[in-house]
């Protein structure tokens, strides 16, 4: 392995979340006023810490979202959570791999320390991930696609940054992870390749199946 350290994003390449909550937050911002189709949210949100989705409503509308957006929101997702979520097909087997050959991980999100850890304890990804193992964007302040949240995991870890490797599968960790200096993988399963190409992704670096993902890493 040439990498001293892997960092995963959480939702998507983790768990498979991303349509479970990127449905929840459309009929969500639809109800209160902004109509938003499941295609939007992909494309918007996909990948983004919470700030980003008030910043953009602002943006876009003037009007500001509700002082308790973040929580019913996150309500309403742990609960489809625990009822649904799954791991990533294939990526226990990655883990079993890094493990077995001693190359560190840990996850790196824009989602909350909550959400990772109510999606590990329903899917038993909690097994691989200790405390020291989990970074929030609520460790950093603001979230992708700036890099602070990737630059501060390689800081705790103990790993300079250009011997990281991050795994994405959205355009906003895939800029975060380049303006770290970092190599990035990107996972194309929900997201199609020529976006992450257009963010900044090695053509030689994408992947749709985790079970490529250890070939690609040596």
């Amino acid at each position: 392995m040439r990498y001293d350290l892997v960092i995963f994003d959480n939702d998507g390449v983790l768990v498979d979340s991303e349509p479970i909550s990127n449905r929840l937050l459309a009929a969500y911002l639809t109800e209160l006023g902004h109509p938003t189709s499941y295609e939007d949210s992909i494309r918007d949100y996909m990948g983004s810490a919470m700030h980003r989705i008030h910043e953009l409503v602002l943006e876009r509308t003037g009007q500001r979202l509700p002082d308790d957006f973040d929580d019913v929101f996150h309500t309403r997702v742990f609960a489809a959570f625990e009822r649904d979520l799954k791991p990533v097909a294939g990526i226990t087997g990655v883990l079993e791999e890094l493990a077995a050959e001693g190359v560190p991980y840990c996850v790196a999100s824009s989602g909350s320390h909550a959400r990772i850890r109510v999606g590990h304890r329903t899917t038993g990804l909690d097994r691989w991930f200790g405390e020291d193992r989990v970074f929030s964007s609520e460790d950093v302040g603001r979230g992708k696609p700036w890099p602070d949240l990737f630059l501060h995991t390689a800081e705790r870890m103990g790993v300079a940054p250009e011997r990281c490797a991050v795994i994405e599968d959205s355009p906003l960790g895939v800029l975060a992870g380049r303006e770290a200096g970092m190599d990035v993988y990107g996972f194309t399963a929900m997201t199609p390749p020529d976006r992450l190409l257009r963010a900044g992704a090695d053509a030689g670096r994408l992947f749709d199946d985790p079970r490529k993902l250890t070939d690609l890493l040596k």
